[in-house]
């Protein structure tokens, strides 16, 4: 699809820079590691992901948008054996991708050789916009090879597959975001989106607290499935962030990218 990359690429990085901004004005916790070495190993990751995707767009050589307009040109999908609307059956997509998302979320947390992966991303002791950066390549490669099987199952249109990625990325950028929204703000938008207030629970030390609160963009599953939790038992400003490695490790790449082979 023409201009998908740059599309995605301009909304990634406006998002990411309008959000690190509003950290530093209206940040809803002090941090407890030092940014430089963080955002350096959680930007490391997101460099070592984009190379993994690479590596397996040489062994499959479509990912998202483009497996949606294949799957237009083989016939094959839900979507393109139904005459709909166009805009029903693009809302319809987005719904399905990201209930898959956060059903894919809650495998991860429940299966332990997929959590093992996955507490990668949640051993950062701070919750920031770069934390939606922190994903082990292992579980990047894994979530993308999901997704192109779940395209071609559903056939949605190029243009859904576009909006939902944007969506996704924006979203995961702004939950994660060390960001104080008013009181009101932020009961407003959980009747429909995952503000971070609500996704840091999902963040704490506490294990009934980081197995709730699993959607990405959407709090409506979460609502419907009985995993919400509104609010920590320490409260937002006293809450532990991370697993049980409360010390520098986390904020090391080597030790992180190695921390799914460790017992």
């Amino acid at each position: 699809m023409a201009n998908e990359l740059l599309i995605r690429l301009s909304v990634f990085l406006g998002c990411f820079a309008l959000l690190a901004g509003l950290e530093r004005w209206l940040p809803r916790r002090p941090l407890v590691q030092p940014r430089p070495g963080r955002w350096m190993t959680n930007l490391a990751f997101a460099i070592i992901d984009s190379l993994a995707l690479r590596a397996l767009a040489i062994l499959v050589p479509i990912l998202a948008v483009a497996a949606a307009v294949d799957a237009g040109r083989l016939g094959v999908g839900l979507f393109n054996h139904l005459d709909w609307p166009l805009w029903l059956e693009g809302v319809l997509a987005v719904l399905l991708l990201d209930l898959a998302i956060w059903a894919q979320h809650l495998v991860t947390h429940k299966v332990p050789v997929f959590w093992r992966f996955h507490r990668v991303h949640h051993a950062d002791r701070d919750l920031d916009v770069t934390t939606a950066l922190r994903f082990h390549p292992v579980e990047i490669i894994a979530s993308a090879a999901l997704k192109l099987g779940l395209v071609y199952v559903l056939g949605p249109a190029a243009l859904a597959v576009l909006a939902f990625e944007v969506i996704l990325n924006a979203t995961a950028l702004f939950t994660h975001a060390n960001l104080r929204l008013p009181a009101w703000l932020d009961r407003s938008l959980r009747l429909v989106l995952v503000t971070p207030d609500m996704h840091r629970i999902h963040h704490s030390v506490r294990r009934n607290e980081h197995d709730s609160n699993f959607g990405f963009a959407l709090s409506l599953w979460d609502r419907i499935f009985r995993t919400y939790v509104p609010d920590p038992e320490a409260g937002q400003a006293n809450m532990t962030v991370g697993l049980e490695w409360q010390d520098e490790r986390p904020a090391n790449l080597g030790w992180a990218l190695m921390l799914p082979f460790r017992r």
